[in-house]
């Protein structure tokens, strides 16, 4: 928000940030299934699960589109390869540690303003399909 002053005091006036993200474009990785090390309990610790992970970044790609160069897009082949070997390599023993992670790892790129993450662990829970935590970051957060 920015701060202004007024005759009568000081008032608040939102920004036009929150309109410049929610107009931007979006990629999404869907269904992104990679087995890794999560958990507390002493059988997770060991063998590894698998993990969901879904990712909407907002990104502007007019630029991408006129030059039709990858070097102007957000490379998603990138992001995701970085999201698998994380998770591979990584053993956080809770969800909120790794979609957090995953939700830096997104936002490295400077071009990506916002990104909403979901990691879910299937079969965690009996008489659900998966369990899982959604979270959004920002730039401005």
């Amino acid at each position: 928000m920015l701060l202004t002053s007024t005759p009568l005091g000081v008032s608040y006036h939102v920004t036009h940030a929150a309109y410049y993200v929610s107009s931007m474009d979006k990629i999404h990785i869907t269904d992104l299934v990679v087995s890794g090390i999560i958990g507390i309990n002493p059988e997770e610790r060991v063998n590894k699960q698998d993990i969901r992970v879904n990712a909407t970044l907002w990104v502007d790609t007019r630029g991408a589109a006129a030059s039709d160069d990858i070097a102007d897009a957000v490379n998603y082949r990138t992001v995701a390869k970085a999201i698998i070997f994380h998770i591979e390599e990584g053993q956080p023993m809770l969800v909120e540690r790794l979609v957090q992670e995953i939700a830096d790892i997104c936002l490295y790129d400077q071009r990506v303003q916002q990104v909403e993450v979901t990691v879910e662990k299937p079969g965690a829970l009996r008489h659900a399909e998966s369990v899982g935590i959604t979270v959004r970051r920002s730039r401005v957060d």
